[in-house]
């Protein structure tokens, strides 16, 4: 009974740890951050970009540090294990 508190313990903690933790992707210009608990935290957009180019650039970018975010979360729960 008392492993299952420190289990969820432990994983209060690493919620904790992934909250401080920010992801960052950039391309063409454009930046985003998230952080661990998959919250965007900035959007720096490139002007010189077309919108519809911009929308896309952002979309991947975004893509690309949920997937960070959610490798490091992922790698954290495996050491838990």
């Amino acid at each position: 009974m008392f492993d299952k508190f420190k289990q969820l313990a432990k994983l209060k903690s690493i919620q904790g740890e992934l909250a401080k933790e920010r992801f960052e992707a950039e391309r063409d210009g454009v930046r985003t951050v998230v952080n661990g608990q998959l919250l965007v935290e900035d959007i720096v957009l490139n002007p010189a970009l077309p919108a519809d180019k911009q929308a896309a650039v952002v979309k991947e970018c975004l893509n690309e540090a949920f997937k960070k975010a959610q490798s490091s979360a992922a790698s954290k729960m495996m050491g838990m294990m």
